[in-house]
């Protein structure tokens, strides 16, 4: 095994895995908190959502930028978990075709 494939199998592939959960994450948070499912005057709830946010948004604001919401829903997520998909189902394969 070379250190590309190491790199990748033990590394990166796993950081998109949870990458992938954490956006899921942050989606459903935000429909609960819009729709006043959850509050986020509990202090655990708004930790969580900071830390979603703080992990996504870097990732969602390029995008944004390109896809303004459509009808008032924000398709971004969408867009960045097909993005992760495709570098987990291409990128990450053919990177290790390559080395």
């Amino acid at each position: 095994m070379s250190p590309i494939d190491g790199l990748i199998i033990y590394i990166i592939h796993p950081l998109l895995n949870l990458l992938w959960f954490v956006v899921l994450a942050g989606v459903i948070l935000s429909w609960l908190i819009s729709f006043n499912v959850v509050n986020t005057s509990n202090q655990f709830v708004a930790l969580v959502w900071r830390m979603t946010s703080a992990i996504t948004e870097p990732l969602l604001a390029p995008i944004r930028r390109v896809l303004p919401p459509l009808g008032g829903m924000d398709f971004s997520p969408i867009v960045l978990l097909l993005l992760i998909g495709f570098v987990q189902g291409y990128v990450l394969v053919e990177l290790a075709r390559i080395f």
